[in-house]
């Protein structure tokens, strides 16, 4: 395929990808087609699992990956409205019920020490679904409160005592940052945008997924191309986080871009490679096979940092 014939195949893709595609590569913002997602597609699939009660799966965080909290993370990838009035009155439900003693959201019941990685990823599309800031601050006190001195965050910090942070936890708390600033809230803003600089720096020492002592991959799974990212990071996320966040290209993005343009397929299409163990409402891609989604996110970092290759 050459450039033009992978554009028409992305558009031949679900409503959310067509509404990205032309957003992202294109430049053309188009609202009508971002209002179709709620009612057509993966976005309608998703929506039509809300049960009576407004949530889904079995609770907050139960069960994985159809859990109120990963599906309403999977709806804002998407690029659903953030204007969509179920996924406001769930936000508004858990945070007037979920609160933790620490003051983020705590899927383990209110007597445990909240998670940094889940919270992080709640300022993330709570923040997009734009949810009450004065019920956010307390979860931006926790996240502040847990961030690491050497600059990332990680999930076992206010647990079992974690001297180093997590790529994992960092890149959901950096999201998260990044949505919190990108929609107007200003609470603790200065500090949060401190914390978001030096967790950008914390990616980069690491050059994206290898030790900072070493240089070593800290983990092969890393490089491996997932989507839903659930969790987990890896390199493909943290390059479309730069990118949202309009970073400037660094030189210690390197490895991980060489690494990306390897995974690209010969019709110049990106794969699908993993997919993490977990039941789920449906799957929008198949392992193995070309991945839309993943060509969008791949093309569109390429593209900011004007890469060729």
């Amino acid at each position: 395929m050459n450039e033009h014939e992978v554009l028409d195949w992305l558009l031949e893709g679900d409503v959310s990808v067509q509404h990205q595609v032309k957003r992202d590569l294109l430049g053309r913002e188009e609202k009508q087609l971002q209002e179709r997602i709620a009612s057509e597609g993966w976005g309608a699939r998703f929506m039509s699992y809300r049960k009576e009660n407004g949530h889904w799966g079995r609770g907050f965080y139960q069960t994985k990956w159809i859990s109120t909290h990963y599906t309403i993370l999977d709806l804002k990838n998407l690029s659903i409205s953030p204007h969509t009035v179920e996924i406001q009155q769930a936000l508004s439900s858990i945070l007037s019920d979920l609160k933790g003693p620490d003051g983020g959201i705590s899927p383990f019941g209110k007597e445990r020490k909240c998670d940094v990685c889940v919270n992080g990823m709640f300022l993330n599309y709570a923040s997009y679904f734009g949810a009450d800031e004065d019920k956010l601050r307390s979860i931006v006190d926790f996240l502040i409160t847990e961030h690491m001195p050497d600059g990332g965050f990680n999930c076992n910090s206010n647990t079992v005592g974690a001297v180093h942070s997590s790529l994992h936890s960092t890149i959901s708390v950096l999201e998260g940052i990044r949505e919190y600033a990108r929609n107007g809230y200003t609470y603790r803003l200065e500090e949060l945008l401190e914390a978001e600089l030096a967790a950008k720096e914390f990616l980069l020492e690491h050059r994206l997924f290898r030790s900072s002592r070493t240089g070593e991959i800290i983990d092969k799974k890393m490089l491996m191309l997932s989507w839903p990212s659930r969790w987990r990071y890896d390199i493909l996320r943290a390059l479309d986080y730069f990118r949202y966040a309009d970073a400037g290209y660094d030189s210690r993005m390197e490895d991980a871009v060489q690494v990306l343009f390897k995974k690209r397929r010969a019709d110049n299409r990106w794969p699908l490679q993993a997919k993490h163990s977990g039941k789920t409402h449906f799957d929008m891609e198949k392992p193995g096979q070309p991945s839309r989604w993943n060509t969008l996110r791949a093309r569109r970092v390429l593209w900011h940092f004007g890469i060729e290759g």
